[in-house]
């Protein structure tokens, strides 16, 4: 397919592709678009390790999965973002395993939730949203250079125009919490890591830090009436194409299956 829109589903960016014999490793995998990107990968014939902090819902994803695809080829691992200690007891497994990872897709997030740290200390969007991922990458760093033209694929958000990165007071000690702040920092944390990912290994790894547009998952649980209406008047404040986020602050919502379109960026 050569032709993309907002409507593109995962199917339809993967049509054609033969994935066999390639090993995508994606977080957040037990629901919504780390659910949807391992079914499309799977169908296309790639090996997929979904990463979870619950392994109950991992499973019932791979029952979802495997009831309309008994074939794919599926495995899960055991990684909370915002424990550190997890992430490192996760990937030590993983590289004793000595498999390799030709593409991961840092998934997992959360967003706009109440005011909250880290087992390790960190606020809560930034310790998970960056800091885990962070972590996890480095870790797994041997394997991913030891893949086949390998890619990191890091799931930031036009949420990060809320803010850029405060290293000043990343635990808000110095100022109120503010939600929606803290995400746009921690998505912006994720451009800077793609960013530096490239200069640092640009020659053997291509990264990417993509926007999958606005989709309603368990991400959004913590959205309230308030949020809702302050993401409403950033929008418009912001917008410069769509004529329906100029006038209303709407942006139009996609499906799961429309956001799997960060795919692209993980297809050899």
């Amino acid at each position: 397919m050569t032709s993309y829109g907002p409507e593109t589903t995962t199917d339809e960016v993967l049509l054609d592709h033969d994935l066999t014999g390639r090993h995508f490793m994606i977080t957040g995998a037990s629901s919504g678009l780390g659910e949807e990107s391992s079914r499309a990968l799977a169908q296309a014939g790639a090996t997929v390790t979904m990463l979870a902090r619950n392994q109950s819902k991992l499973d019932k994803a791979i029952e979802r999965i495997k009831s309309t695809n008994p074939s794919a080829v599926l495995k899960t691992g055991i990684a909370d973002l915002s424990d550190q200690q997890s992430i490192r007891d996760y990937a030590q497994g993983f590289l004793a395993t000595g498999e390799t990872i030709d593409v991961l897709i840092n998934n997992a997030g959360v967003m706009v939730c109440p005011f909250g740290k880290t087992a390790d200390g960190i606020e809560m969007q930034f310790g998970t949203n960056h800091i885990g991922h962070f972590l996890l990458t480095n870790l797994l760093m041997p394997a991913i250079l030891a893949g086949a033209n390998p890619r990191i694929v890091n799931l930031s958000s036009a949420g990060h125009t809320h803010s850029d990165v405060n290293l000043d007071d990343p635990n808000f000690e110095k100022s109120e919490y503010n939600a929606w702040e803290s995400y746009g920092r921690s998505k912006s944390a994720n451009i800077h890591f793609t960013q530096e990912i490239v200069r640092r290994y640009g020659d053997r790894i291509q990264s990417f830090a993509v926007h999958p547009g606005v989709i309603m998952t368990e991400l959004g649980r913590h959205l309230t009436p308030e949020l809702m209406n302050e993401m409403t008047e950033r929008v418009k404040s912001r917008a410069t194409s769509s004529s329906q986020a100029k006038e209303t602050g709407a942006l139009p919502f996609k499906s799961v299956e429309e956001g799997g379109q960060q795919l692209r960026c993980g297809l050899p």
